[in-house]
């Protein structure tokens, strides 16, 4: 049966998680590619608006939460992958360089954007009065908008690096195909 590449591929090793004989990688590769530039583009928007923080604040940080807590799934079956295909390309190499960068800003951008949608949400429980929570002042709206604002400035960075470690792999699983 032949594919869309016709490129011969080394048999997959028994210890890598695969779903019906096809690496799982490509597939959590998605969730990453998709959730982190989604939650940058909500942080952008919640950044501009107070009434948008609060509304889709929570909503926007468990997507951003989603995103990164699928970059280790997608690290581990890349390794996993690269190891049942022998290790020897060198462009599957510079996408795990690429690769090592998202994580840490990943984790900045949720710290970021955790804070600002808290902070936020903590302001709107002393406005309404809620018990045990200090009053709601001007300071701590300042706060949670350049959190929030600062959240999104590192979110289009983390949205940067996923296209950049994108962009390596795509070259090396495509290489040679079309010409």
């Amino acid at each position: 049966m032949t594919g869309v590449n016709p490129r011969r591929r080394p048999p997959v090793e028994h210890d890598m998680w695969v779903i019906d004989g096809i690496p799982l990688h490509p597939l959590v590769v998605h969730a990453v590619v998709v959730l982190l530039p989604l939650a940058a583009l909500g942080a952008v928007v919640i950044a501009i608006s107070r009434a948008l923080r609060r509304s889709l604040g929570l909503p926007v940080l468990l997507v951003a939460l989603a995103g990164v807590a699928s970059v280790p799934m997608a690290t581990t079956t890349g390794e996993q992958l690269f190891l049942a295909l022998g290790g020897q390309n060198p462009l599957v190499a510079e996408h795990q360089q690429r690769a090592s960068w998202l994580l840490p800003v990943a984790v900045a951008f949720l710290v970021l954007l955790a804070a600002g949608v808290l902070t936020e949400l903590a302001a709107v429980r002393a406005e309404v009065g809620a018990h045990a929570a200090p009053a709601a002042t001007p300071t701590r709206y300042r706060v949670a908008t350049g959190l929030t604002a600062l959240a999104a400035l590192v979110g289009l960075g983390a949205a940067a690096v996923v296209a950049w470690v994108g962009h390596a792999g795509s070259a090396a699983a495509w290489q040679g195909i079309g010409q």
